[in-house]
């Protein structure tokens, strides 16, 4: 009896034990309710219920904005990977190399040229899933690459950004992109081409005090914190309770500090509008997306008058 009870059903157990992935439900941070991780892919991660907008990946995100899923995946720059030797209580080196593999990218800003509702592009994504979307070196030569591709085409520059702010294992030298992505800025706007800035969950320290907030037009998704220094610092330091919602995309736009608050499902559409508006470029028909989720693989091609396209994780 004990072969058969000790041996024989905890096999019999392992074969019909099936493996349940990790994310296969999503709990919502707001609402707290348990959604189907498909389901909420499907819906660009907004969870049905109570419209919630979790965080969206950099390929995801370049996905959902660009006509047919399709985009040049733009070449950038080689920067040093560890120009400190910063070491806390693991190498930065080894972070590094596990924010790669975890993502699929090479930093956290990805670059992309294509079309949106027929008209040129050059967007830059930054993916907070790669050590909180910090501005390093990479991060800075990216923004400042996809500002001069834009220069070179003539064409809209849009920002998604995700940030938690300055890369702090690279020290002044992640510092330094403040200043540089801010001249990039300016390089675009001497061309007159808009610069437009998408303002997600979070955004906040050096990217929210140097090129995420230089936007022609600023908006932000719903719900999203923005701001520099942290609610709490701001309450020690002023010695005053702040106000409800404070730092989030609602009360800053009703205080004018950003332009609109866009849902996620409109912002595709609201993006070419202003792109048209800023441009003065006539109404062209809406391409219609395509009904595959957002989960499927893009289709990416190699831009033949940029730089040579990275290849593709």
């Amino acid at each position: 009896m004990n072969w058969l009870t000790n041996v024989v059903r905890p096999k019999i157990r392992n074969i019909l034990r099936r493996e349940t992935p990790e994310n296969l439900w999503i709990k919502c941070p707001d609402s707290g309710q348990l959604v189907f991780y498909k389901d909420v892919e499907a819906n660009q991660f907004v969870i049905p219920g109570s419209n919630y907008h979790m965080r969206m990946g950099a390929v995801a995100r370049l996905k959902s904005i660009f006509d047919n899923e399709t985009w040049y995946d733009i070449a950038l720059p080689e920067v040093a990977v560890d120009p400190l030797k910063f070491r806390d209580e693991r190498k930065y080196a080894d972070r590094i190399k596990d924010a790669r593999a975890r993502t699929g990218l090479n930093d956290a800003v990805k670059v992309g040229y294509g079309k949106l509702e027929g008209a040129a592009v050059v967007i830059a994504v930054q993916d907070f899933d790669f050590m909180g979307g910090s501005l390093g070196m990479a991060a800075g030569e990216a923004i400042v690459r996809g500002l001069e591709l834009a220069v070179e085409k003539k064409s809209p520059f849009i920002v998604f950004a995700a940030s938690g702010g300055a890369r702090m294992q690279e020290g002044i030298l992640s510092l330094m992109q403040m200043p540089r992505t801010t001249v990039g800025v300016q390089m675009l706007r001497e061309t007159k081409q808009p610069y437009i800035v998408v303002l997600t969950n979070p955004t906040t320290g050096g990217v929210t005090a140097s090129y995420a907030m230089l936007g022609d037009v600023q908006i932000a998704e719903p719900g999203a914190l923005i701001g520099f220094a942290g609610a709490r610092v701001i309450e020690q330091t002023i010695r005053e309770k702040l106000p409800e919602g404070f730092q989030r995309a609602e009360y800053l736009r009703d205080h004018g500090m950003v332009d609109m608050v866009v849902h996620r499902h409109d912002l595709r559409p609201t993006l070419a509008r202003l792109c048209r508006l800023l441009t003065k470029s006539p109404a062209l028909e809406t391409v219609s997306k395509p009904s595959p989720p957002v989960s499927e693989p893009a289709q990416i091609v190699s831009a033949p008058d940029a730089l040579p396209a990275a290849p593709h994780a």
